[in-house]
């Protein structure tokens, strides 16, 4: 059995893998369940997320990447290991090449570090390419013409906003603020306002369901539960949806100043090719209810959300991969 190419988004959230002639194979959480006494690895993805504030002392859940980048070499090793073998991509005598999407601003030193964690984890031959390139690939987005494409694309730990054109980045822009910080600010904002504790998973569950950053745009409530700070008991609460508004309105608008600064370095012909394509929203931050709207508004541009935005980096590398041949000798890294 000869092994496959495999395409790999390596998210700080999730991970998902392509697999070149049968499509996206894999879409997990990147979570990894250890027992902190052994070292030994518990669980990883779903089963692991499930775990997420509800371990004893003597087990862990981490997440070993942060802001798109490898936190925890060893777990992450072993995370990929364990989804490479799940899939059964290796073959009986070769190993499958792998092509791994990274954020925009990464150093020399994190790109090392990502290469050799899938070298470890059983990859021959290892391929990096740019996150947005790749996402705006698999949105369907033709970057090859000598035209102006822009995509801004949300994950958990990152927000990349670039301008491509002729296959390549023109003008881009990565920032630490994603789907992770929108929780943490929700957690927060429950936290100063309520005096209630609650936990990161019900921090998405408020994002997903009632959250928007569009003033009006949303009016729904949802009933939380959590841990009274002052007398330490069980409480629930309805929080409303203009409360997040309130709550997300600092850190949305680190993403729009993002977008606009690229806007700005970009050549005027390519900006005049991005007023008639407009800008693609990618990644899973990209269903942020209202965000859409909000950049739209800002940016006086017309702004579109991918069709499936949380697959559009994983399809990308499936496209790449059918051409990697082509990718193998320019050699990307």
């Amino acid at each position: 059995m000869f092994s496959r190419d495999i395409g790999i988004d390596l998210g700080t959230a999730n991970v998902l893998i392509h697999v070149k002639g049968k499509g996206i194979v894999l879409n997990e959480p990147s979570v990894v369940a250890m027992d902190r006494n052994t070292g030994k690895v518990l669980e990883v993805g779903d089963a692991a997320r499930r775990m997420v504030g509800r371990t004893p002392g003597n087990i862990e859940a981490i997440r070993p990447l942060k802001d798109g980048v490898i936190a925890d070499f060893d777990v992450t090793e072993a995370m990929l290991r364990y989804f490479i073998n799940k899939i059964n991509a290796r073959g009986f005598l070769s190993k499958p090449r792998m092509l791994i999407c990274c954020p925009t601003n990464i150093t020399k030193v994190e790109q090392k570090a990502i290469k050799e964690a899938a070298e470890k984890s059983g990859g021959k031959k290892i391929y990096l390419e740019e996150e947005p390139k790749v996402a705006a690939i698999g949105a369907g987005m033709d970057i090859f013409q000598p035209s102006g494409n822009m995509v801004v694309d949300i994950g958990g730990g990152t927000t990349d906003v670039a301008v491509l054109s002729m296959g390549d980045i023109v003008t881009a822009q990565s920032i630490k603020m994603a789907g992770d910080k929108f929780d943490h600010e929700i957690l927060n904002y429950v936290k100063k306002k309520y005096k209630l504790l609650i936990g990161e998973r019900t921090a998405e569950d408020i994002k997903i369901n009632v959250a928007t950053v569009f003033p009006g745009a949303r009016d729904e409530g949802i009933d939380i539960r959590g841990r009274d700070m002052v007398s330490g008991l069980p409480r629930t609460i309805t929080i409303r949806s203009e409360e997040i508004e309130v709550a997300l309105r600092e850190s949305v608008f680190m993403i729009v100043q993002a977008a606009k600064t690229v806007l700005e370095h970009t050549p005027p012909e390519l900006s005049a090719d991005i007023i008639d394509r407009g800008v693609i929203l990618t990644g899973g931050g990209a269903l942020l209810h209202g965000l859409d709207q909000l950049l739209a508004d800002q940016l006086k541009v017309p702004v579109l959300l991918a069709e499936e935005p949380m697959n559009c980096v994983a399809r990308g590398t499936g496209i790449m991969l059918e051409n990697i041949d082509k990718i193998e000798k320019r050699s990307i890294v």
